[in-house]
């Protein structure tokens, strides 16, 4: 049987990793959109690669674990992306800590739990998680090392803690990232990697759709004031993800790899830099 590459999130930067690594090997996309998933694996088909798609919701566990029993009747789950989320500007609070906080650590436990010896796996985080202030080494802990079914029961996680759904994305995005440092301590015990990666502004569907949104100067403002002075592309943070998940980066895991043309140099130190 095949190794399994197993995709969560159907969109640009999911298909751009799973283009890298995929060759040879049977690519399990899982997606709450079956439309979105069926796009990706018609353009992966079409380019010779062997998917097979499924409906997923990544803020139900029953739902993720249906979708990892069924990639493991094609081989052993060997290679792990996951790209699911929702924006600020997509969904309530709820919705982002249940998809974006909860869903991505219960993906982090349950896939390490079958991944193959010497698998890896890498999740997207986002910029976000890095811009926001320091939360302190107790409440840092807690998001990394709380049980995935008592996380959203947290204090710092409450509603009337939380000021909008950005606040809510950056909490997210630090708890994936402290929960990779968490989960690479259990992956280990399977010879197994895992690692996040932090992308800046990428140009995806989504990207366009905020550009000419509510936020669209902000988010225009901020890549023309970065020091790489655009947004990145889903290949750029491919080539990451194929360093991470090669023999390359074999003494890689458990850290986060931010890639966002400098945005958060800027907002501490550059042009960004909020007025006090």
């Amino acid at each position: 049987m095949n190794d399994v590459v197993l995709l969560t999130g159907a969109g640009q930067i999911g298909m751009a990793i799973a283009r890298r690594i995929g060759h040879g090997k049977k690519i399990v996309i899982g997606d709450k959109s079956i439309e979105n998933a069926k796009v990706v694996s018609r353009i992966m088909t079409e380019a010779g690669y062997d998917t097979e798609i499924f409906e997923c919701d990544i803020s139900s566990r029953e739902s993720i674990l249906n979708l990892i029993s069924q990639a493991q009747k094609y081989g052993e789950i060997a290679y792990f992306i996951n790209a699911a989320g929702v924006s600020p500007s997509q969904a309530p609070i709820e919705a982002i800590l249940k998809v974006d906080l909860y869903g991505t650590a219960v993906l982090l436990e349950e896939v390490g739990k079958v991944i193959k010896e010497n698998g890896v796996g890498v999740t997207i985080s986002s910029q976000s998680g890095h811009r926001m202030e320091q939360l302190g080494a107790e409440i840092d802990e807690q998001l990394a090392t709380t049980p995935t079914e008592e996380l959203l029961d947290l204090e710092v996680l409450q509603k009337e803690n939380i000021r909008d759904t950005l606040h809510a994305y950056q909490l997210a995005k630090r708890c994936n990232e402290k929960r990779v440092m968490y989960e690479s301590c259990r992956w280990a015990k399977r010879g197994a990697r895992v690692n996040s990666i932090s992308p800046g502004i990428i140009v995806t569907p989504l990207a366009l759709d905020e550009f000419n949104g509510p936020r669209g100067d902000f988010y225009k403002n901020m890549f023309a004031k970065a020091p790489a002075g655009r947004p990145g592309i889903a290949d750029e943070v491919a080539n990451v993800a194929e360093l991470m998940m090669s023999d390359k980066g074999a003494f890689i895991t458990g850290t986060d790899y931010l890639i966002d043309g400098g945005a958060t140099a800027s907002y501490f130190y550059g042009e960004l830099k909020p007025e006090k």
